[in-house]
This record gives structure tokens, C-alpha cells and sequence, in this order.
């Protein structure tokens, strides 16, 4: 995935890589990450993700394989992966994060690789083809508006909006984080749009973008704006732990080296991109490969 951006919404989010001190130490090493093994469109075993891919492409780079410690992102991911040394050893499990709100309080961030906003997501051909932004919603009559289903996630940028545009009777409830590892948010708003639970949602642009790309043509998706009391966008960098300077610091030139690689392959995966204003930069209009 997925998905303020206060601590619980900062989790759900992250809903990296290793730059060696010296080419000759690196040679041994693996590129060792951090890793959700089931949450599209970030991670997931396969490899499929595109943060699977950025290590890759980073991991290639260094004459490196990929190495994964597997854990659901959850409460107690960083404890449990970042932060967790193998038994009787002074090594750690991994070392890199791939995304992390910029400034995370549980890892040293890396300068942020991609900064992504919001998005209003809904399913083409259901009677709501003519909102063409989230102001539409305000100016619907009544009548309709009381049929409207939006999902509503506990916490969320999203949520807000809602309860500030009088639109919270609308919601249909969701968690933020669900108890079950073997399904993440994406997978979740997949299942619940076809089978008609809910009609919108407001959610984190990589996971809008994911909807947009598994049923291509079938979700159209805007780019929300962040106003003076919700914010939408949101940069995102990579984690390392504290100490590991170095790290932080090859990764810095990493990202830096293969900036358009990296936006080339969020544009792919339909990632709204935007820049420090939130104005959108990348129509994210090619739909993964």
C-alpha cells in the first residue's frame, strides 16, 4: 500500500538501500530490506511492488542482490526488522527501509525520493462519472448525496475532509489497519468497489493508483489539494537507523543518480506525483507496465 500525518497514520503509510563504505566491503554484503511481504502496491514477495523495484534497480547498481527480512507492516514492524540484530551477532536483520514519511520519529530518513497527495478514487459507470473534483461532491442534491457510500478510514487526511465538507453521513467505516496480515487496504478497496460496498474513497496516492491500474479504465482518480485545516501530501524517503550516517548518506546520492528511473517508475504504477505546493507534476496517466 494502505493509505494529518500523525504516528498511527505515519505506520499505515510506510498505507532503500545500501551505498557500501568502500566498494571492496561491499562485495560481501547484500542489499538487506526491510520488507512488508503482502502490500501492494509497495511490497509484496513477488517482488512486484514498486519499492521491490527501486531496491532493485539500487541493488543492481551496487553489483548487489536483494535480500529481504519479511514482516507485516504493522505496529512493531521497525522493532521487529530496522531495529532487530540476528541472534548472537552485532549484525541487524536488514538495514533499509524503502518508504517512510519523511522525518519518521522510529528511523533517520534519507531527502524524500517521491512526494505523492491524496486522491478521490472512484469506479467509472456507476452513476458518478460527472464529479470531476472533490468540490462536485458539496453540489450534489440531496437526494443523491444520501445514496453516496465513501469510504472512511479511521485517522485519515480523508476522513477530515468528510467532516469538514458535511459529508461524513456518507462514510462507510474502515481501519486504518485491519488485524488480518494476509490482506492490506488496497486489496481490501479492490474487493469492496467490485462487489458495489462503497462508491468513493479518499485515499493515499500510491494505493489510488493501484486501483486505477488493476482495472484499467475502470477507476478514475483526482488528485486531492490539501486546504489550511487537512493536509494531502505528504513526501516520502527511506529509513535507516540513526547511527548508520554513511548509509543515509550513499542512499542520498543513490536517489539523487537515479531521480528520473525513480519517477518513471511511480509514473508506471499511477502514483500521483506533486511538488512542494502540492501541485500535481506527474499526471500518472501511463498505467504499469
Amino acid at each position: 500500500m494502505t493509505v494529518r500525518c500523525n504516528r498511527r497514520w505515519a505506520a499505515l503509510l510506510f498505507a532503500s538501500l545500501l551505498m557500501p563504505f568502500s566498494v571492496a566491503q561491499a562485495d560481501n554484503e547484500a542489499f538487506k530490506v526491510c520488507a512488508d511481504p503482502n502490500n501492494p502496491p509497495f511490497s509484496d514477495k513477488s517482488g512486484q511492488g514498486f519499492e521491490n523495484k527501486i531496491a532493485e534497480l539500487f541493488a543492481k547498481e551496487l553489483g548487489k542482490k536483494v535480500e529481504y527480512t519479511w514482516f507485516p507492516q504493522r505496529i512493531g514492524f521497525i522493532r521487529n526488522t530496522l531495529k532487530a540484530q540476528l541472534p548472537n551477532s552485532d549484525e541487524y536483520k536488514c538495514d533499509v527501509v524503502m518508504g517512510v514519511p519523511t522525518g519518521y520519529e522510529l528511523a533517520a530518513t534519507t531527502k524524500p525520493y517521491y512526494r505523492s497527495t491524496y486522491a478521490l478514487v472512484y469506479r467509472k459507470n456507476r452513476g458518478w462519472d460527472d464529479i470531476k473534483s472533490p468540490d462536485d461532491l458539496e453540489r450534489l442534491p440531496s437526494e443523491r448525496k444520501s445514496k453516496l457510500r465513501i469510504a472512511m478510514f479511521d485517522g485519515a487526511p480523508g476522513t477530515t475532509w468528510l467532516f469538514n465538507h458535511q459529508l461524513a453521513d456518507q462514510g462507510v467505516p474502515y481501519q486504518s489497519m485491519t488485524g488480518d496480515a494476509a490482506v492490506n487496504t488496497a486489496q481490501i478497496l479492490e474487493k469492496d468497489f467490485s462487489e458495489g460496498k462503497i462508491d468513493m474513497v479518499i485515499v493515499w496516492g500510491p494505493i489510488a493508483g493501484y486501483l486505477a491500474t488493476r482495472s484499467k479504465g475502470t477507476f478514475e482518480l483526482i488528485p486531492m489539494k490539501s486546504e489550511e485545516s487537512v493536509k494531502f501530501d505528504f513526501p516520502i524517503s527511506m529509513g535507516v537507523r540513526f547511527p548508520d550516517k554513511e548509509r543515509k548518506e550513499a542512499l542520498n546520492s543513490l536517489i539523487d543518480r537515479n531521480a528520473e528511473k525513480i519517477r518513471a517508475l511511480l509514473s508506471d504504477y499511477r502514483v500521483p506525483l506533486v511538488d512542494q505546493d502540492g501541485n500535481l507534476i506527474e499526471t500518472a496517466s501511463k498505467g504499469k507496465k
